[in-house]
């Protein structure tokens, strides 16, 4: 991964898992798309995509998932002036957060934060403000950023970590509303895997085994994949909740709302999978690519 000079990295947020949980050079990162572009499923129903939902595992589990998503938005009409990105391993009371200005640095280069943007949300809604060289490390978002840079070499960027609660919500519609007013054309996409299951996560309600990865898959995933297809952010984070479903409903939410306020109607699961479709084991994760 090339280095920017320390004079040019006042602004710029580095990554933190380049080298680990995905690949820390171009090359490499270009490689493992040509891989993800031969297992790509194209959408069927949703004709001009206006967001979507990606997991955020190592690229090794799930990058062919987010790829897929990312991919499908960028064969929209007219490209993004920004992709409004929602992340964050949050609480309910955690608060709403924005990356406000600079520089998020990817091994294929930086994506400018849409400062304007950021200015405008924070003069309509109560966010914190996050500063690019003072981050907690976030694989909800960085996984995603090489993707965006790969799709959307000339988008910016806006990166909130949102909460699950209807704050969250209320955000999103004040957020379109301030990227209208400046002219921006978006796209929302929201980073969460779903259910986390078996004894390295204390949640093993059916036991181990096959029985246990069915009932992940056809009825505890199911039922988030579900209501974020029909575009329920409300009932989305309450299910979350009471289900153990999503470990980031308020993202995935987030980008639900922000997609139905923009004029989708209906979402598309593009593909499913588990990281035990990798490599076997009691304990495994949900993942979905879905676009609305």
């Amino acid at each position: 991964m090339s280095e920017r000079p320390m004079s040019e990295r006042s602004s710029v947020r580095q990554p933190d898992f380049a080298g680990s949980w995905y690949p820390g050079n171009e090359r490499e990162c270009r490689r493992a798309f040509e891989e993800f572009e031969r297992s790509s499923v194209a959408r069927k129903d949703v004709l001009e995509p206006r967001g979507g939902i990606v997991p955020h595992a190592g690229w090794i589990f799930s990058g062919r998932l987010a790829y897929n998503v990312v991919r499908e938005l960028a064969g929209r009409a007219e490209p993004p002036d920004t992709v409004l990105l929602f992340g964050g391993h949050l609480r309910p009371s955690s608060p709403l957060t924005v990356l406000g200005a600079g520089e998020f640095w990817t091994p294929l280069g930086g994506i400018r934060i849409d400062d304007e943007l950021a200015a405008a949300l924070q003069l309509a809604a109560t966010v914190r403000v996050q500063d690019p060289l003072h981050h907690s490390p976030d694989n909800t978002v960085e996984l995603q950023a090489p993707l965006i840079k790969h799709f959307f070499p000339e988008a910016r960027l806006l990166v909130v970590e949102a909460p699950p609660r209807e704050e969250t919500l209320e955000l999103c519609e004040q957020l379109v509303a301030v990227a209208g007013d400046l002219g921006r054309r978006v796209v929302a996409i929201g980073s969460t895997d779903l259910t986390h299951y078996g004894p390295n996560y204390g949640f093993s309600p059916r036991g181990s085994g096959r029985a246990a990865e069915t009932w992940v898959r056809d009825e505890n995933d199911r039922r988030f994949v579900d209501l974020a297809l029909a575009l329920e952010p409300g009932a989305m984070i309450a299910e979350a909740l009471q289900s153990h479903n999503a470990c980031c409903p308020g993202a995935a939410a987030a980008a639900a709302r922000c997609a139905r306020v923009l004029g989708a109607t209906a979402g598309e699961l593009l593909a499913y999978a588990t990281s035990g479709d990798i490599r076997p084991d009691d304990s495994f994760v949900g993942y979905a690519a879905i676009i609305f």
